[in-house]
């Protein structure tokens, strides 16, 4: 082949790596799949402004009426700002497989050098044919490596989601104390009213007195500490809702009601071990490495081979042409530390997926038991202890219109049954929460795990064959 067909092959050979171009959604289309199939959600990555107006829109729709908690996840995903970020990921991981998918560019090289008369022009175009082999198996790495990219992004998707249903349980439920409370306290402050002038008239002691006045500051303090856990609360929510401030945040008066019974017993390990995305992640983590040896192996000796067309003009003499071939010789690196570097990465993965398999079977069995005894522990405050001290304030009253029994007995029961009330109010909520918590390990899994570990063991290979570290 002469030195004008092997330029044409070359040539040819760039056109067709250069093919490889971007999706039009970016990998986002699994994401919201993902969404919709878990959350029953629509999320928006929003990349223009057309996206950001929508969005925006459906914002000032949600938070026109008070939000469920639903509606809080819809914002969140609407509007979290650290979402969007994550959802970068998708077109940085896009990126390197649309890159790893072309051949590196021609090297062209031109030398001229002069003596009196006489000249010298030497020039070549060469392409980096070992390249070309190894762009199929870079590829399929990459490929990898965008999937589980997508299921990452998914993940922390989730996580949101979930951590935006706690924080809405925690500011409804601590909104519902605050408003018991301060009834509370009105009951404590007319009985701290009654024992003072009681004690006044000589009808109680000071013993008595003292009682009432401490169920007062008690109930104050009280008051006070669900109060800044209402601000706590909410400006958590706010956060994760990606608002500027608490103020158009409008949330229902209580939580909803326990169900009946909670969800029947189920299969959790094994629907966690099919779908929790740090898992899948983890296995996509594992098959890109093992590609990435097997790279790695295949270019041990020789990464660099470039072939191409060759030009020499050296007067008087005539024009000579043929080509020129280079490739990178294994004298002083044999490529034996970076299969070793490759090998312990792709052991380093297998062990991490088998550790990520242990602790995903155990989070849901910690959080599908947690989940049952909190729904237990609600029934049992709604069904038996709430009505027996309704019962019992009931008997009370009959008995002290009957002058069986005094102001202050009656004053003592009030207080057992602030208790009673606000630990249901607490039991409703950590039901509530076990039920978020117990979503989020069968589906996303342990927060914070999957991102850090693909950030960590992400080896981007080059077109060429090489591993950039």
């Amino acid at each position: 082949m002469n030195g004008p067909s092997l330029a044409l092959a070359g040539l040819a050979l760039t056109m067709l790596a250069g093919c490889a171009t971007f999706s039009a959604d970016g990998g986002f289309g699994r994401v919201e799949e993902i969404a919709q199939a878990r959350l029953g959600q629509k999320p928006s990555w929003q990349r223009n402004e057309a996206d950001v107006a929508s969005a925006r829109a459906r914002v000032g729709e949600l938070l026109a009426r008070p939000l469920s908690a639903d509606d809080a996840v819809q914002l969140a995903l609407l509007n979290n700002r650290a979402l969007q970020a994550t959802y970068a990921e998708l077109g940085i991981a896009e990126a390197d497989l649309v890159q790893a998918s072309r051949l590196p560019n021609p090297r062209l090289a031109y030398l001229r050098a002069r003596a009196g008369e006489d000249y010298t022009i030497e020039s070549s175009l060469t392409f980096n044919l070992f390249a070309l082999l190894t762009v199929p198996l870079a590829r399929e790495v990459e490929t990898r490596r965008f999937e589980q990219a997508k299921l990452a992004v998914a993940g922390d998707m989730l996580r949101v989601a979930a951590d935006t249903r706690r924080a809405w349980v925690q500011a409804v439920a601590a909104r519902e104390a605050v408003k018991y409370m301060e009834q509370a306290r009105l009951a404590a402050d007319t009985a701290a009213e009654l024992a003072a002038r009681m004690a006044a008239a000589g009808n109680a002691n000071r013993l008595q007195q003292a009682r009432e006045q401490l169920f007062q500051a008690e109930t104050v303090a009280r008051l006070e500490r669900v109060r800044q856990d209402e601000v706590a609360a909410r400006e958590q929510l706010v956060r994760l809702a990606g608002l500027e401030s608490a103020a158009g945040l409008k949330l229902p008066e209580r939580l909803p009601e326990l169900p009946a019974a909670p969800e029947p017993s189920r299969d959790v390990e094994g629907v966690a071990l099919r779908e929790r995305l740090d898992l899948q992640a983890a296995r996509f983590e594992t098959e890109a490495l093992a590609s990435n040896l097997g790279l790695t192996r295949a270019t041990r000796f020789i990464n660099v081979l470039e072939f191409g067309p060759a030009r020499v003009t050296e007067t008087p003499e005539p024009r000579k042409k043929g080509y020129e071939i280079s490739f990178e010789l294994p004298l002083f690196d044999w490529g034996g530390a970076r299969v070793a570097k490759a090998e312990t990465l792709y052991m380093q993965a297998v062990h991490r997926a088998a550790e990520a398999a242990v602790r995903a079977r155990s989070e849901v069995r910690e959080a599908h038991a947690a989940y049952r005894s909190a729904h237990d522990l609600a029934r049992r405050y709604r069904d038996d202890i709430v009505p027996l001290r309704k019962r019992i304030s009931e008997e009370n009253l009959l008995r002290y219109n009957g002058m069986l029994i005094g102001v202050f007995d009656l004053i003592a029961d009030a207080r057992e049954q602030v208790a009673s009330v606000a630990a249901a109010i607490d039991a409703l909520r950590d039901f509530w929460l076990a039920e978020a918590e117990l979503q989020q390990a069968v589906t996303a899994g342990s927060p914070g795990g999957l991102g850090a570990r693909m950030k960590a063991s992400a080896i981007p290979v080059a077109a060429g064959g090489e591993a950039r570290h």
